[in-house]
């Protein structure tokens, strides 16, 4: 990959933005001034400022008539740290969906809830609504900290957890910009009561440790510049990945003593997905271990980190300005110096960490207390109602009678908590009587997959994502029936283009928008998204999903390693390597559309007659057959339908394959008829 020298902002001439920024007055201008303005949307320039203030600009693709004005409406992102979402909350969200929005509610990757099709005279309304009722939308969006992640389980009896989100309030409330914009310009200048602040979290922000603070009484944190570009940060437990980890430009690992107690934090920096299609210099990379931080001292670290890639990023390239390009750029070892530097102490060793694994926490479970949660997986994140399945109705029914907090997950779904367990029936009545599947009735495809929402409303979209994954998965999930796999699943992710928002880069089969109905193919993350997939194939139109994939999962079938747990396909695809990938796809023949590969054999069905192949792509062998090549020309025999029948029936009964079943049948035959 290539690599660039850090510059300097004298060296460069920084980026449009970064004059926005600097002119905004601290992020007022031009978005309090064009509120006021009787138009139907926003400046160039003030929708970069309006994200700061967790709202994006959108047209409705779907809706654009030549020669008319585009169709104009705002997202609405919530600050939600640890996925935290109040009864009274979440209430609101849903009456503004239906009052303001379009009638849906969208969970996001970052633990937060999403309002969609706001129009711009209703924006402000919406806006002090949520913060009135116990939320925020300030820095959900905008080069700044974004929402601070945490696992969402709200376990009781595990201190651990606890501590988690903790610290993910407390980051995030040391990194909430401190200028009166928000409130002045959404609220008139009332500030919303809201919980105190934790001492040691103000006492951090006012600490300038060697230059972590600023000479600026308003932002003295970040400045009138801000971040380079956004800053995402998460709180984990040993063990638990399921806020991604490597991801985040900054994460956080809960250390405890023997008895439970909060010792420190090992810490991660350096992670980040969002690239560009065919700039070599943007790429996804995941964090590197940086260090230990006692407790003392870890709201100190953070900010040296901040204070590092505030002072040290690409202002003058965007593409290059996170902060996991600034360590590529210049190693481990100087940024580790330049940290150090600010934080005014040696970094402390890292603390050995057992392996990370996935997470989702669906299903009921205990919470620790006497009291159960449930988790709810919701299809890309998308809480409506259609049909005969109504999550909407049914959340707001259950949030309502049973005054329910929940926690977002950062894969798309949410976690009912503090439920007594005299309600558990009773919720489950009305998830069941609303359509709501429960997790083991739910395709393993569908319940690890995500999908950013794309088309038509999100500018950056390249092609569909969330429109049309469920299809996509589908069609899938025929292929590995067709292939002899029907009990297989992995991680599917799909994005409307390269920056990431659903993660593809850690999936073992990544779908990237690359133009209209094309995506770049990414394959060999692991299942617990430790590892980086790598593209495999550009430009694969999808409707010919089928032809490139079949023979990879053929293949995979085949030389799957057959261990204490199966081998995943994704530690298959890195294990082989893209090369023999390749190479058994091009010699492999692909099988018509109405055969089906039963038990690793392909068979077809036909009116009359029924055709047992031999198989075209198997190097299997058994005592009475011999194996085959790929590119073996396939050979029909065709024998009556009650012939075939009972072949079947009495292939099933000892335990073979057909084709082997009607080899021995022939063989036999021949012997005794002295052909052999």
């Amino acid at each position: 990959m290539t690599q660039f020298a850090t510059p300097t902002a004298t060296a460069r001439k920084l980026s449009k933005v970064e004059g926005l920024k600097e002119q905004s007055n601290y992020l007022r201008e031009p978005v309090a001034t064009e509120l006021l303005q009787d138009t139907n949307s926003f400046s160039e320039n003030a929708t970069q400022i309006l994200k700061f203030h967790g709202s994006y600009q959108q047209d409705n693709r779907d809706n654009r008539v030549k020669g008319q004005e585009k169709d104009y409406q705002f997202m609405l992102r919530t600050r939600s740290p640890g996925g935290f979402i109040p009864p009274q909350l979440y209430l609101t969200i849903d009456r503004l969906s239906d009052e303001y929005g379009n009638q849906t509610i969208r969970a996001t990757t970052r633990q937060g809830f999403q309002l969609h099709g706001i129009l711009k005279k209703n924006l402000k309304t919406a806006i002090a609504e949520i913060v009135k009722n116990m939320g925020s939308t300030l820095g959900a969006c905008g080069d700044i900290n974004r929402n601070v992640m945490a696992p969402p389980a709200p376990y009781k009896n595990r201190p651990e957890y606890k501590y988690a989100w903790e610290y993910a309030n407390n980051v995030a409330d040391l990194l909430t910009p401190q200028s009166g914009a928000y409130y002045e310009i959404w609220l008139d200048g009332e500030k919303a009561i809201s919980g105190e602040e934790d001492p040691e979290v103000v006492a951090a922000r006012k600490r300038n440790i060697n230059g972590t603070n600023l000479e600026d009484k308003q932002e003295p944190i970040y400045g009138t510049k801000f971040m380079p570009r956004k800053f995402k940060i998460s709180v984990t437990v040993p063990g638990d990945n399921s806020v991604d980890l490597f991801t985040q430009d900054v994460s956080l690992v809960v250390i405890t003593d023997s008895q439970g107690e909060l010792i420190g934090f090992d810490v991660f920096a350096g992670g980040g997905l969002g690239r560009t299609h065919n700039q070599e210099e943007t790429f996804p990379r995941l964090a590197d271990p940086i260090c230990y931080v006692d407790k003392a001292d870890v709201y100190d670290l953070v900010k040296a980190i901040v204070a590092t890639q505030r002072d040290y990023g690409d202002r003058a390239n965007r593409r290059h300005a996170r902060m996991k390009y600034l360590i590529e750029d210049w190693g481990l070892e100087k940024f580790k110096q330049t940290v150090e530097g600010y934080f005014g102490k040696k970094l402390q060793p890292f603390q050995p960490l057992p392996e990370f694994k996935y997470l989702d926490f669906l299903g009921w479970h205990e919470q620790g207390d006497g009291k159960l949660f449930l988790g709810i997986s919701i299809e890309n994140g998308r809480v409506k109602d259609e049909g005969d399945f109504k999550l909407k109705t049914a959340l707001k029914e259950i949030v309502q009678k049973y005054q329910l907090p929940m926690y977002l997950t950062p894969h798309q779904n949410l976690i009912l908590a503090e439920i007594e367990g005299k309600f558990k029936e009773e919720i489950q009545e009305i998830l069941d009587r609303n359509g709501i599947k429960t997790e083991t009735e739910i395709d393993p495809l569908v319940r690890y997959s995500m999908a950013c929402p794309a088309l038509p409303t999100c500018g950056l979209a390249i092609t569909e994502a969330e429109r049309i994954i469920p299809s996509i998965l589908e069609r899938l999930r025929a292929l590995l029936v067709k292939v002899g796999l029907k009990e297989e699943h992995f991680v599917v992710r799909m994005t409307g283009c390269p920056n990431g928002c659903a993660r593809p880069y850690l999936a073992e089969i990544g779908f990237v928008g690359q133009g209209p109905d094309a995506y770049q193919i990414w394959l060999g993350a692991d299942p617990h998204q430790t590892r980086l997939a790598r593209p495999y194939m550009d430009k694969l139109n999808i409707n010919n999903l089928e032809t490139a994939l079949e023979p990879l999962l053929v293949y995979f079938r085949k030389e799957q390693l057959e261990q204490e747990k199966p081998e995943s396909f994704g530690d298959f695809c890195d294990r082989v390597g893209f090369e023999a990938l390749r190479s058994f796809s091009t010699s492999y023949q692909t099988a018509p559309a109405d055969v089906e590969l039963a038990n690793g054999h392909l068979v077809k069905s036909g009116m009359e007659k029924t055709e047992v192949l031999t198989p075209v792509e198997s190097t299997e062998t058994t005592a009475t057959s011999q194996s085959t090549t790929p590119n073996k020309i396939r050979r029909r025999i065709s024998v009556r339908d009650d012939v075939y029948d009972r072949l079947k029936q009495t292939a099933a009964r000892q335990g073979k394959p057909l084709v082997q079943l009607a080899t021995e049948a022939i063989e036999a035959y021949l012997k005794e008829n002295g052909d052999s």
